[in-house]
């Protein structure tokens, strides 16, 4: 049974920052999987496809007939939705965009900067059970209106070998043009280090497991990563005027994702907070995933009662979830004051699967309470900054006196000598 707790007397503990560090055994499975994979390549990512998801593959890449068959197979009603998911999410990035700038506002001195894109990224997609066409959608779009040139897809196939009709279609809709069978750690290093067939890119995006994750964490550095993901989390901000079965239903949609995700009600309603957990275990019953929601419910999950909502915003900005619900009467109101979130909702009628599927804003965001110095997933993630700077002759000869007293400051006679050598000219 998820557990009430009362907000003045909480334990520092409970707001800690979930740890998302890996178990020693599994940042050495992860260290023997890159080694292996930068060794033999191909090979041994067929091995590892065999031997973690049942797959024997010789072609490690979706063909053009796979995808044909996909264009058959899909359900038109679905790629209706997905058309319109994306529609939805391009409109929402696309103001996302950066602009250049120039400064030409004194004599003789030209500076500015200028947005271009990473020239190859890899997208991880989990299978759980199948590839998830959201997440391909959400991660794809973005780097498309960047204008990222190559974009690689990696996803763990079905014990046939195949990859679902719905994942293959939004990989198409989206615009990828390769997408391979393969997932988990040995994916990470694929994309890191590049195989036979997997091209090495610059940076790895998406979503996944601890070792996924660990795999992110370990290759960063060889490759850009977007962030290193926990669990999914999500806290539903509530007054006493909320709907207890539809606060419940918002819990448990995180709850079913995995047992470490974390579900909490922080609300300023002892009433509520108890009719939530009789809830919660009258839903339970009737969810098909509700072994992994009742242990992430009973092992991370919680109720903070607080005695109002300023102290229910505190909670909430201490915890820094990846989703925030705001189920109150005016949640605009409380808007501003929410500093650590990764993606915010608000009011009674939007529930956190809006966002996940359709709604626009990107569902690819920060946890493990990283929301705090981190943000979603968007077009500036696949891109990079550079400056640029031009000075002339006369601009130059007024300043490099400074510019050498400068260098001198700091022991670097090399750089003064090269501000003074000019002068001359």
């Amino acid at each position: 049974m998820i557990k009430i707790l009362d907000f003045d007397s909480l334990p520092p503990e409970e707001f800690l920052n979930r740890d998302i560090q890996a178990e020693e055994d599994v940042s050495a499975a992860v260290d023997e999987v890159i080694r292996e994979v930068r060794e033999r390549g191909d090979a041994a990512l067929r091995d590892y496809t065999c031997r973690f998801d049942g797959a024997e593959l010789q072609d490690l890449r979706v063909s053009g007939e796979e995808f044909d068959a996909a264009r058959k197979a899909a359900d038109p009603c679905f790629l209706e939705t997905l058309k319109e998911a994306a529609e939805n999410i391009r409109r929402f990035h696309e103001r996302q965009r950066h602009n250049d700038f120039v400064l030409t506002d004194r004599a003789g001195i030209v500076m500015g900067q200028r947005w271009t894109p990473i020239e190859r990224v890899g997208i991880c997609v989990p299978r759980s059970p199948e590839a998830f066409p959201s997440t391909i959608l959400m991660n794809v779009i973005p780097a498309q209106i960047a204008g990222v040139q190559d974009i690689v897809l990696v996803t763990p196939p079905r014990r046939d070998g195949s990859v679902s009709p719905e994942a293959l279609m939004a990989a198409e809709m989206a615009g990828v043009a390769e997408v391979f069978k393969i997932g988990g750690a040995q994916a990470v290093a694929a994309l890191a280090y590049g195989t036979e067939t997997v091209p090495r890119v610059d940076k790895i995006v998406g979503p996944g497991g601890i070792f996924v994750a660990t795999a992110k964490r370990k290759v960063f550095g060889q490759v850009a990563i977007d962030m290193i993901a926990g669990p999914s989390e999500i806290l539903v901000l509530a007054d006493g005027k909320s709907s207890p079965k539809w606060v419940t239903a918002d819990l448990l949609s995180q709850a079913e994702h995995d047992v470490r995700s974390s579900a909490v009600l922080v609300t300023d309603s002892r009433e509520l907070a108890e009719a939530v957990r009789a809830e919660v275990e009258a839903q339970l019953e009737a969810l098909p995933r509700r072994d992994i929601a009742r242990r992430s419910m009973e092992e991370n999950g919680k109720i903070i009662v607080t005695d109002s909502l300023d102290k229910a915003v505190q909670a909430a900005n201490r915890i820094a979830p990846e989703h925030l619900e705001l189920c109150v009467e005016d949640p605009f109101a409380l808007l501003p004051r929410i500093q650590n979130a990764g993606s915010v909702f608000l009011g009674r009628f939007t529930p956190e699967a809006l966002g996940d599927y359709f709604a626009g804003p990107n569902h690819t965001l920060p946890t493990s309470g990283t929301a705090r110095f981190s943000s979603p997933l968007g077009v500036d993630d696949f891109m990079k900054r550079s400056s640029f700077l031009c000075y002339d002759r006369e601009a130059l000869n007024a300043c490099s006196g400074r510019i050498a007293d400068f260098a001198r400051r700091e022991g670097l006679e090399g750089h003064a000598r090269s501000a003074e050598s000019r002068k001359q000219f």
